[in-house]
């Protein structure tokens, strides 16, 4: 199992927050380690989370965890190396449930100093989006 490449330095960065509520919703709940907590976006076709980290990582996995019944149908991980434009990684397709996923083994050749994890299909009309990484 690797390590989490997010530390207190890592600059996180939301698409939105429901009804603009950070306290209850903000981005800061998809890295609690609360399973009561999560980041809640507003409606939107397209929602996103982007991550910058202090320094190049190299990821090997990304996880991510759904509330039930507002998964996303398709994903998209984009990243670049500092100071570079965000392409495409991979596409992923999470599983309708609350559970933790391993959305892919992540092969990547280069290293990244942001990484961007598009959301923009849903599984059921829903709109607003609820993930914790």
């Amino acid at each position: 199992m690797a390590a989490s490449v997010i530390c207190r330095e890592t600059q996180s960065r939301v698409s939105s927050v429901l009804n603009r509520d950070v306290k209850q919703y903000g981005k800061k709940y998809m890295f609690d380690c609360n399973e009561e907590t999560c980041w809640n976006s507003d409606q939107g076709e397209c929602q996103w989370v982007s991550l910058e980290f202090p320094q190049s990582v190299r990821l090997s996995e990304l996880k991510v965890q759904f509330q039930g019944g507002f998964s996303a149908k398709t994903c998209r991980l984009e990243g670049c190396p500092k100071d570079g434009v965000l392409t495409v990684i991979s596409h992923f397709y999470p599983e309708d449930n609350n559970s933790l996923q391993i959305s892919f083994i992540c092969t990547m050749q280069h290293l990244s100093r942001q990484i961007r994890v598009v959301i923009w299909e849903m599984l059921q009309q829903k709109s607003d989006y609820f993930i914790i990484f």
